[in-house]
């Protein structure tokens, strides 16, 4: 079927068994019980690459699915008793990741831009406007690819899930993200030409098995928020500090991207954001958020706890990239070739 992708590599005991479940076509007690044991014995859930690649497979159905993979199997009881133990302990991580994120009194839209000032996560975007090397950049977008090919599919899994002035608002955002109707326009689309203008292979799912763990991360992050109506208010806080925190970075992104002689086919994905995500920062903070909570005041803290997600998972993405150049290895997975 058009748009699916094959399944990856598994990275170990638990994404193995579940990827073979997945193409038998069910999903076994003994699989369900792995998952579980992988997830109350994971040491370091948020860098574990067979966890998150498992959580990954988990919310994928829900996607574009796998080649050779039944679709009846998105809402399989099993599969979702084994997303749950997965989701438990990546929930927890976060938590133990953000730290408490107390709310004041203060309108939501000063409580996300005050945690947004406090943050002092390494900026991946200055290294990559200064310094970022052509190899760097293509390890990078191979990494970001993993979201950014399928760039605002997980927020607008909320949307059903609000009403009024919210909705309205996350709508006219994500409107924007897709390209206003034009596909060529589409965010996601736009990162792929980029992609391919690097020489990487800009198919969807198709650098999965060179990213790192802190790839599935972040985007499991946004599924797991987006997929649950008990997790909204993440969703919105999530995307909101996305929209308030872009503009400027892109802008650094791009000047990255020049500095390497690439023209403006290339860096449009980048300059796209700079324009737009300036228009969104007020839309998401105030209209969308600010509406959601004067609605229902108790999405305060989990607003909040979203946006310090994003946050804490851009800083934990930015470490390891930057850790292994300084340490002058790869930031991928294995030695394989990653152009198209």
């Amino acid at each position: 079927m058009a748009g699916t992708m094959r399944l990856p590599e598994p990275r170990g005991p638990l994404s193995d068994a579940l990827r073979d479940d997945l193409l038998a076509g069910s999903v076994s007690p003994a699989t369900v019980d792995l998952a579980r044991t992988t997830a109350e014995t994971s040491a370091d859930p948020l860098h574990d690459d067979d966890l998150q690649l498992a959580l990954a497979l988990c919310y994928e159905v829900h996607y574009r699915g796998f080649d050779g993979v039944d679709d009846t199997l998105e809402w399989d009881p099993d599969l979702l008793t084994l997303r749950a133990h997965l989701e438990r302990r990546h929930l927890a991580a976060l938590r133990e990741l953000t730290g408490p994120v107390p709310a004041t009194g203060d309108p939501v839209d000063q409580q996300l831009a005050a945690l947004i000032a406090a943050d002092d996560g390494p900026s991946l975007s200055s290294y990559m406007a200064k310094r970022g090397t052509a190899e760097q950049w293509r390890e990078y977008l191979t990494l970001r690819s993993v979201y950014h090919l399928k760039e605002a599919d997980p927020h607008t899994f909320a949307i059903p899930r609000l009403s009024g002035r919210a909705k309205a608002a996350m709508v006219e955002i994500q409107a924007d993200e897709y390209g206003g109707g034009a596909p060529e326009r589409m965010h996601s689309e736009l990162f792929a030409g980029m992609m391919r203008d690097l020489g990487l292979d800009a198919g969807y799912g198709a650098l999965w098995d060179d990213a790192p763990a802190v790839a599935f991360t972040s985007v499991n992050t946004m599924s797991l928020f987006g997929l649950h109506r008990r997790w909204r208010g993440a969703a919105l806080g999530h995307l909101a500090c996305v929209e308030m925190t872009s503009s400027e970075p892109s802008r650094r992104y791009a000047a990255g991207l020049r500095r390497l002689g690439h023209g403006g086919a290339t860096t449009v994905f980048y300059d796209e954001h700079v324009e737009a995500d300036a228009v969104h920062e007020q839309i998401a903070s105030v209209d969308m958020c600010g509406s959601l909570v004067a609605e229902d005041p108790s999405l305060t803290a989990d607003v909040l706890f979203g946006a310090a997600c994003s946050l804490a998972l851009d800083g934990l993405a930015a470490g390891h990239l930057l850790g292994a150049w300084e340490a002058g290895t790869s930031a991928l997975r294995g030695e394989r070739a990653l152009a198209a």
